[in-house]
């Protein structure tokens, strides 16, 4: 039996194919959950839009599909970096079940702060973390009172993709 759909975006200049996010559909895979992992790497392309490529249409894409997989079951929405802004602010929007976070930015600049919708949110970050301070992340879960998984790594959490999975599967788990 299907539980839902788990809609995965991946960072910025990276791919649907990227480590994490297919890790995380290895997860839901396991879980019983469908997925799917839109591909924004013509959007990140755009540089004449801004240094992260053309954010406004990320959104517009990803509220296009959560909103589609919504209107079959439940949603469970992940992203890495980028993709962890445009997830929670996206779950503002669409119902969403459940929100999963890697390296999550707090600040983008000129656009809004990261927000999301009062579901169970899990967070893993790094430590050492050079875009995002651990710090902007800890102060932004305690506020929602999130799960929260800070971890020796950098920005990619490269050396932690299977603990992204793992803590990905336990959301699920409890949804």
């Amino acid at each position: 039996m299907m539980r839902g759909h788990c809609i995965l975006s991946h960072g910025f200049e990276s791919g649907p194919d990227a480590t994490k996010v297919a890790a995380l559909a290895e997860a839901a895979e396991r879980m019983g959950w469908t997925h799917e992992r839109p591909d924004y790497t013509d959007l990140d392309a755009r540089r004449d839009i801004s240094s992260l490529g053309d954010v406004p249409t990320r959104l517009v894409r990803l509220h296009e599909i959560a909103t589609a997989a919504a209107a079959r079951g439940p949603v469970v929405l992940a992203g890495s970096s980028l993709g962890a802004y445009i997830a929670g602010r996206i779950s503002l929007q669409v119902p969403t079940r459940g929100l999963f976070l890697m390296a999550p930015p707090i600040n983008m600049g000129p656009l809004p702060d990261l927000d999301a919708a009062a579901v169970p949110v899990s967070i893993i970050h790094g430590w050492d973390d050079e875009l995002i301070p651990a710090q902007q992340v800890v102060d932004w879960a305690h506020m929602r009172r999130a799960r929260l998984l800070l971890v020796n790594d950098s920005h990619r959490l490269s050396d932690h993709v299977v603990a992204s999975a793992e803590a990905f599967a336990q959301l699920l788990a409890e949804l």
